[in-house]
């Protein structure tokens, strides 16, 4: 049985962790692990559950204990088909997340420089704003964002 459960576990940690932030990685680690191992649980002498449980919990810590440079499936699946941007930003993305940056300055957040870069700050004072104005929270600075800043600040 124990290594059954170390089974289950290793290979959540193989599997696991799509996306860059440790939230995005648990969550993905968690889904990918409960599947694969409730495939583990179907094909050992554990039940479907004991092993998707064992999964879940194995690739969410996964997720959240390593960093995109040690295990990377790429982003994950809710998030592809977005309007966010996967590739390099472009001259275009840059100067929308420096609007964003000017925006929330001027509303009193802290998105640090405006630099057009949307980094760890400058998202946590996107996040911020998201929540005081019942947006979803993500993070992500998209032009609808600007566009919904730059009505507070008129």
């Amino acid at each position: 049985m124990k290594m059954r459960i170390t089974s289950v576990l290793g290979l959540c940690m193989l599997i696991c962790a799509c996306g860059t932030t440790p939230e995005e990685r648990g969550v993905s680690g968690a889904g990918i692990g409960a599947g694969a191992g409730a495939i583990v649980g179907a094909v050992t002498g554990l039940s479907v559950v004991e092993g998707a449980v064992l999964g879940a919990a194995g690739g969410a810590l996964t997720g959240l204990l390593t960093d995109k440079d040690q295990v990377n499936l790429g982003e994950p699946a809710w998030k592809q088909g977005s309007n966010q941007p996967t590739q390099q930003p472009t001259s275009n993305h840059k100067s929308t997340v420096a609007g964003i940056q000017k925006g929330l300055q001027k509303l009193g957040y802290n998105p640090g420089p405006v630099d057009g870069v949307n980094g760890q700050q400058t998202q946590s004072a996107i996040r911020q704003y998201q929540n005081d104005h019942g947006l979803i929270v993500d993070g992500q600075a998209t032009p609808a964002l600007m566009d919904h800043i730059n009505q507070q600040t008129s």
